[in-house]
């Protein structure tokens, strides 16, 4: 009888690989690994590493390290200036409310000192920077917002420039309200664009730059305001200072807490504001009763 060799037992079948999904997305199959956790990702979370690519967490985690650039006087760097098209586009679309509408937006939104204190609408000492009456006064206005707009902004970042251009447009209603008559009627962003061009010489001079051009338009536009009639020197004078004054509180704060400083500074100047309106309003009260 011839021996036959032992039968080899059947081997158990090897389970496929399973494919691997993205931790993210689990519904998506990929092979791609984030090279610092190794965790598989799908092309909408891979970021681009010195070596392959990354996931998300990996890579905020990364950059919580890393010192984040800020501008000349303390904001967050701007690369596109926001602000200064959202404050044109602002002005343009109440323009074309006006002319819409007639004097309804204009008469509803401009500056009146006897209205504002016999009716309490205070908010026209800030809409009335909004507010113009013509197209000759809107288009200097916003070409002057957009020569000067987006260089302040990137100086000072976005917060930090939409405050300095609101405040300086409350200063100039603030110092109207004091010396204009109480029957005078005022609109413009004029306060709001004198304050910019204080900010842009203060600036310079901060940076150690050459300002004798903006010296020169400030002289050109201060003339103007007193040789031409019918303009607010008020709006102008009160704009300039307030600009210049919280631009060099913000330019020349302390670097260390300088943020909490240029806090502190805006907070201030909005508060000595309110306190001229609040006696103002007191006093003309008084004296009518």
């Amino acid at each position: 009888m011839t021996a036959q060799p032992p039968s080899t037992p059947p081997q158990p079948e090897q389970p496929a690989e399973a494919v691997p999904t993205c931790y993210r997305h689990p519904d998506r199959e990929t092979w791609v690994r984030c090279q610092r956790c190794e965790r598989p990702i799908c092309p909408d979370c891979m970021r681009d590493a010195a070596v392959g690519f990354q996931c998300p967490e990996c890579v905020a985690e990364g950059n919580r390290g890393i010192r984040q650039a800020r501008s000349a006087f303390g904001g967050a760097v701007v690369r596109t200036p926001y602000v200064t098209w959202t404050l044109l586009a602002v002005n343009v679309l109440v323009f074309g409310a006006q002319f819409l509408t007639g004097t309804t937006v204009t008469s509803m939104l401009g500056m009146h000192p006897g209205v504002v204190i016999v009716n309490g609408d205070y908010y026209r000492l800030l809409s009335a920077a909004f507010v113009h009456d013509g197209p000759f006064h809107i288009l200097f206005n916003c070409w002057a917002l957009y020569a000067v707009g987006p260089y302040l902004e990137r100086a000072f970042g976005h917060v930090r420039f939409v405050a300095l251009y609101l405040v300086s447009a409350f200063g100039g209603s603030v110092l109207g309200f004091w010396f204009d008559p109480l029957d005078t009627f005022t609109v413009g962003a004029s306060g709001a664009i004198f304050g910019l061009f204080g900010a842009v010489f203060v600036v310079g001079r901060r940076l150690n730059l050459d300002v004798r051009g903006i010296a020169v338009l400030l002289v050109i536009n201060l003339a103007i305001t007193f040789i031409v009639p019918n303009i607010s020197w008020t709006g102008h004078i009160g704009g300039l200072i307030t600009g210049a004054a919280l631009a060099a509180a913000l330019a020349y704060a302390p670097k260390n807490n300088r943020t909490l400083w240029q806090v502190l500074a805006i907070a201030a100047m909005v508060v000595l504001l309110v306190a001229l309106v609040v006696t103002r309003t007191v006093t003309v009260l008084s004296a009518l009763n």
